[in-house]
């Protein structure tokens, strides 16, 4: 297909990655004032793990977002495993929610026989919590706040810690992983050999998305990269010394805003049954596939099969 003088060619890769959850441990720690302290060795590299997580405690804890504090990145907190490999929010948030449940059980067996409370004597599995408070789950009227637990029984604050060993039915990687579809538009010069994506449109079965703006930054992010791997990015190394010959971004080319032009997301799916969150990694969904599928958009406009990356002006002309 022709536009003018540029030729047009649609293409299309389904990929799937395979996350990966370990053994991860978190702390959370409910205050005097009702507010939640949650701490864990883990990192955020950029991935909006301070948000997520603090979404996934305030769930669990019945609190608002801002009534919730994460901390990361100390040795001296409870360990996690490395920000990668499309896991982490997946064992993190399943050692967040084992941490919560224990909060509240801790905060249970405050008043377990505290005759003042409403509370005396129930069990875990029959409260909830909303609003910071626990309550009974067929009769929320029944419960009492955070603060006046603590307050009562002269607590400064309840801490416990949660873990997560998940068990993927003695396989070693995710038995579900995350799915992705992505479509490619481009506009080739037949004359110099030049290739601009024109559209990008990711299709992503992630399992529940906890929270879609970050989501798609990091899908759009991921499809970034995937379009300098298809037609930008190659390491030169000099043959006489071994060296990396161009060793800066003025001679290693990465995409910039003129190389994305419309990108889109869209997410399907449902709740993955293997981890308590229905989660899936979506680290490398974005990535993974965005190259084949403009290799096959290069095919369809030119009917050249380029099979080696970058796709640059030489290999077309």
């Amino acid at each position: 297909m022709r536009d003018g003088s540029y030729l047009i060619g649609y293409g299309m890769a389904g990929v799937s990655y395979e996350w990966y959850a370990t053994a991860c441990k978190a702390r959370i720690r409910i205050g005097r004032e009702g507010n939640a302290l949650v701490e864990c060795a883990g990192t955020d590299i950029g991935t909006g793990t301070y948000t997520v997580m603090a979404q996934v405690a305030a769930e669990l804890l019945g609190l608002e977002m801002s009534q919730v504090q994460v901390r990361l990145g100390d040795s001296d907190m409870p360990p996690t495993p490395q920000s990668g490999g499309s896991g982490l929010a997946i064992s993190l948030g399943a050692a967040i929610q084992n941490a919560a449940g224990n909060v509240l059980r801790a905060l249970l067996s405050l008043v377990a026989d505290d005759l003042g409370s409403p509370l005396r004597g129930v069990r875990r599995e029959d409260i909830t919590a909303t609003n910071g408070r626990i309550h009974l789950r067929t009769d929320p009227s029944v419960g009492e706040a955070y603060v006046d637990i603590l307050a009562r029984h002269g607590r400064k604050e309840v801490l416990a810690d949660g873990e997560a060993a998940p068990e993927l039915e003695g396989a070693k990687v995710a038995p579900s992983p995350a799915f992705a579809a992505h479509f490619a538009e481009v506009r080739i010069d037949p004359d110099l050999g030049l290739v601009r994506v024109a559209r990008m449109v990711s299709a992503v079965d992630g399992g529940r998305i906890l929270n879609q703006k970050l989501a798609r930054s990091q899908v759009i992010g991921g499809v970034i990269m995937g379009i300098g791997m298809a037609l930008l990015e190659e390491t030169a190394f000099d043959v006489a010394t071994g060296r990396v010959a161009n060793a800066t971004f003025a001679d290693y080319l990465i995409p910039v805003n003129a190389d994305v032009r419309d990108l889109d997301v869209v997410f399907v799916g449902e709740p993955d049954r293997f981890n308590p969150l229905g989660i899936k990694g979506i680290g490398e969904i974005g990535t993974v596939g965005v190259s084949a599928a403009i290799a096959n958009a290069v095919f369809h406009a030119t009917g050249q099969r380029i099979r080696s990356l970058p796709i640059t002006i030489d290999k077309l002309l």
